[in-house]
């Protein structure tokens, strides 16, 4: 007698459509409705972008609520992920572009002060060790409020504090970091960051991805600036390292003064999840996101999970609002089959309103192809 199949469902959000959450929920109800054997285990996964403390919640993390200061100061509700001594903590989800008043751009005042408020409200409630997905943030200052908020002092040439924003760090003269919160000092902080940028030039956090801020050209100019100066004040040994200019140089920011390592944002979290283990029974893996194109190859989700799924030996198939990768790239990354939602709805708009309908007919079709 052939034992029932084992699948995890492990995939990210489809963005601009739905969560990871009911990713899997749809995926997993056609399978169930093809396979009513097959035990089926959810679980949700990230990247360190939005999304992320979802994905820890679902996976039975306590989900904390608190008040912080978005990107601009206003005062919103934010949530962070912990279990035991270990907050997860997302940057979109505090200060990010979605959260930004009438989605209206501040380029040079947008700042992380929040980050810092969430992560002392988590050191209040006993974690040391803080993972910081860092991702879609709406800043480019150089990990200087999240700092702020966390007790050091950014000053001026009159000893006055700065304002929050990347642009008024032009005019900073010294940096005190004797009031650092004791419990960050002694703190260990992760950062789950899939971009490699370092802090400065064409490569860094204003060349890249100022402009996805609202920063126009003259304000490029102000912000390259400004975090020239704060890297020399701060720690310019930190500017080039990888993912110092990742979330508009929070990352530098991190680096210097919290001890903060860098680790491949998929690969910290599926560590997080205990994903190994849950891979010891499975017969089959399913993981995905809305498109899966060039920049999956760069560490995103999928291709973490299918990385782990190949390490330990179990077969793992794609799911997708749409592929751009030609199914050589495909195979490469070790994906067994690829089910794109446009081979049932080639209508880009109508296959994001009907995404969980497709999915069923997808979890379906990998029950009657895959198991």
């Amino acid at each position: 007698m052939t034992s029932a199949p084992r699948v995890l469902i492990a995939p990210d959000k489809f963005k601009g459509s739905l969560p990871a959450s009911e990713v899997a929920g749809a995926l997993a109800a056609g399978i169930a409705a093809a396979r009513p054997d097959a035990e089926i285990r959810r679980v949700p996964v990230a990247d360190g972008g939005d999304g992320t403390v979802d994905a820890f919640v679902a996976a039975g993390w306590e989900r904390v609520e608190s008040i912080a200061p978005g990107p601009t100061g206003v005062p919103a509700p934010a949530a962070y992920a912990l279990r035991g001594d270990t907050a997860v903590v997302e940057l979109a989800e505090v200060v990010g572009l979605v959260k930004l008043p009438g989605e209206q751009f501040d380029p040079l005042g947008a700042g992380t002060e929040g980050l810092g408020v969430v992560i002392a409200d988590a050191l209040e409630r006993g974690a040391t060790h803080i993972v910081l997905g860092l991702g879609g943030s709406a800043s480019t200052d150089g990990g200087a409020g999240l700092l702020r908020a966390l007790g050091v002092r950014v000053l001026d040439a009159e000893g006055r504090e700065l304002p929050p924003g990347g642009g008024a760090l032009v005019r900073a003269v010294r940096v005190d970091r004797s009031g650092l919160h004791p419990k960050a000092a002694a703190a260990r902080f992760t950062l789950a960051c899939d971009v490699d940028n370092p802090l400065l030039g064409p490569k860094g956090a204003v060349a890249v991805y100022a402009p996805q801020k609202g920063a126009d050209a003259e304000q490029q100019v102000t912000l390259e600036a400004a975090l020239t100066n704060w890297a020399k004040l701060v720690g310019p040994e930190f500017a080039e390292r990888s993912g110092a200019g990742a979330a508009g140089g929070t990352g530098f920011g991190a680096l210097t003064v919290l001890g903060a390592q860098v680790r491949s944002g998929i690969e910290a979290l599926l560590e997080l999840l205990d994903f190994p283990a849950l891979l010891r029974d499975a017969t089959l893996v399913v993981t995905g996101e809305g498109s899966l194109d060039a920049q999956s190859l760069h560490g995103k989700a999928p291709i973490g999970v299918c990385a782990a799924a190949r390490a330990a030996g179990v077969p793992v198939v794609a799911v997708a609002g749409r592929v751009q990768l030609t199914p050589n790239e495909l195979h490469t990354a070790g994906f067994t089959a690829c089910y794109p939602l446009s081979d049932l709805q080639p209508d880009p708009t109508r296959s994001m309103a009907d995404a969980a309908q497709l999915l069923e007919r997808i979890g379906a079709r990998i029950a009657e192809h895959e198991l």
